[in-house]
């Protein structure tokens, strides 16, 4: 539209060409943490720097001449290295707008989540507290309602036997509900204590404006650890009944978000476990504290124990398989990078365990290997909704065992960050992740793509008599039943 009226924007000129093109600056806030004298202060500024970074990429039409490019390029410093010529839209995400066009008959359908039987009491008669103390919850989003989190902090900061919350936000978003119930318990008089991370990438700005709302309440705000990114997702309730004090946590894969909850695919667990609100607790002694934790009783923690205990975890079922056979993992995430990971893997692939790898995005590992990698395949599944949850099986066996978390198995989760794996313990639980989770994504044929030996990936074919199956269309399909029912 502009390229078709620059007669109009320079009246008396005369336009020979024009070419549209695209910069991409350094995102990054780089922060000398130990010289910052406010960290708070420091990320703002950065925030209003960012606009000036490094230009890293420049995306240029495909026709724009070679006299046009160099005088961007040496304004703009960048090297030939940086260009890329393009056909087309440069910047895809301009193409939202057209998402939030009114035409309901081009879009998914709607759907609404659901909530799981142990959380659809009524009001009158039970509360969240006493649901929970029945036994574990697990939350499947964006299938299961992201609801009973927010239900769950609420009913924390009104109830009057609640002595203390305690969580990690790291994407809350803007007019968050979670945060307003944060802000009521502490009007409630209870003791509130949060550690904000300022340094999530693209949310500083709207994490900046939570945390100092929060502290004008009085709220213990904690702006994340020196050297560290806090990224596990963990939630603490001390409650009191009677002569006892009991810990309520939630533990989730993805963040206390409600926007992305209906988006991202992600798990969430509520228990009242004594060994996990233990750990819980230490946990946020070492977030918000003074604290040299250098072990957790069930969690596993990044940097502390996490890499070490998951390399156990895979020597674990190397050695299983060398005893009885049948050794099998099935390990779903966003990225896999680390080496020593991979090499570990790769160690289980030529002892014969069968290893598959459900990795949404970045894969350096290379399966189907002659003699190194031919146990292993990778399938990465991109539909309607963005694959998010981490789970970690291990046949362990025949004693399944299963982790989930947020920890991605990348370097810079493993040691710049702070993760939090959490076990999956109760065995209908377990159960429902290995078969009706983790199965049906691995037996996807419609949005699945697989990698092959040399690192391209492809869609896998669908025989004549072959039924289609999308992993998400059955269980939204699922989740429908129920909801019904």
């Amino acid at each position: 539209m502009i390229s078709s009226n620059l007669d109009a924007l320079f009246p008396g000129m005369r336009v020979v060409e024009a070419h549209p093109f695209h910069v991409t600056r350094d995102a990054d806030i780089e922060i000398q943490e130990l010289e910052a004298g406010d960290l708070l202060e420091t990320t703002e500024e950065g925030l209003r720097q960012r606009r000036f970074g490094d230009v890293v990429r420049l995306q240029v039409d495909q026709d724009m001449p070679p006299a046009m490019l160099r005088i961007l390029m040496n304004n703009l410093e960048v090297t030939r290295a940086d260009v890329y010529r393009m056909r087309g839209p440069l910047r895809i995400s301009r193409m939202n707008s057209l998402a939030s066009l009114d035409r309901s008959d081009l879009k998914y359908p709607d759907f609404d989540p659901s909530v799981p039987r142990a959380l659809d009491f009524d009001p009158e008669d039970e509360n969240i507290f006493t649901a929970i103390r029945r036994r574990d919850v697990l939350l499947h989003h964006p299938f299961n309602s992201f609801q009973p989190v927010i239900d769950f902090l609420k009913r924390a900061g009104e109830d009057d036997d609640v002595l203390t919350i305690k969580m990690t936000l790291y994407r809350v978003g803007r007019n968050s509900p979670v945060v307003k119930g944060l802000l009521e318990a502490m009007e409630n008089e209870k003791q509130v204590a949060v550690l904000v991370e300022l340094k999530a990438r693209f949310d500083e700005g709207s994490n900046i404006e939570w945390a100092k709302a929060l502290e004008q309440q009085g709220v213990h705000v904690v702006y994340g650890l020196i050297g560290l990114k806090v990224h596990s997702k963990i939630a603490l309730v001390i409650r009191k009944e009677g002569d006892e004090i009991r810990r309520y946590v939630h533990l989730g894969t993805g963040n206390y978000n409600p926007v992305t909850a209906h988006l991202y695919t992600d798990l969430g667990l509520f228990t009242t476990d004594d060994e996990i609100g233990a750990d819980a607790t230490d946990l946020f002694n070492y977030l918000t504290g003074y604290s040299a934790k250098n072990d957790f009783r069930k969690l596993l923690v990044a940097p502390i124990n996490l890499r070490q205990r998951f390399l156990e975890l895979i020597e674990r079922e190397i050695e299983h398989h060398k005893r009885e056979g049948g050794g099998h993992m099935i390990l779903k995430m966003n990225a896999l990078v680390d080496a020593e990971i991979i090499r570990m893997l790769y160690r289980a692939s030529m002892a014969g365990v069968k290893v598959d790898l459900l990795v949404r995005g970045i894969c350096c590992l290379r399966p189907g290997v002659t003699g190194v990698s031919e146990n292993i395949r990778v399938i990465s599944i991109v539909g309607r909704f963005l694959e998010h949850s981490r789970i970690y099986y291990f046949r362990n066996g025949g004693e399944d065992q299963i982790y989930a978390g947020s920890a991605d198995l990348m370097p810079r989760n493993l040691n710049r960050r702070v993760e939090v794996l959490f076990p999956i313990e109760e065995t209908r639980v377990v159960r429902f992740l290995r078969d009706e989770v983790l199965e049906v994504y691995l037996s996807d044929n419609v949005k699945a793509r697989e990698m092959q030996s040399d690192g391209n990936y492809v869609r896998k074919t669908i025989g004549k008599s072959e039924a289609r199956i999308s992993s998400q269309d059955v269980l939204l399909e699922r989740n429908r039943v129920v909801s019904e029912r």
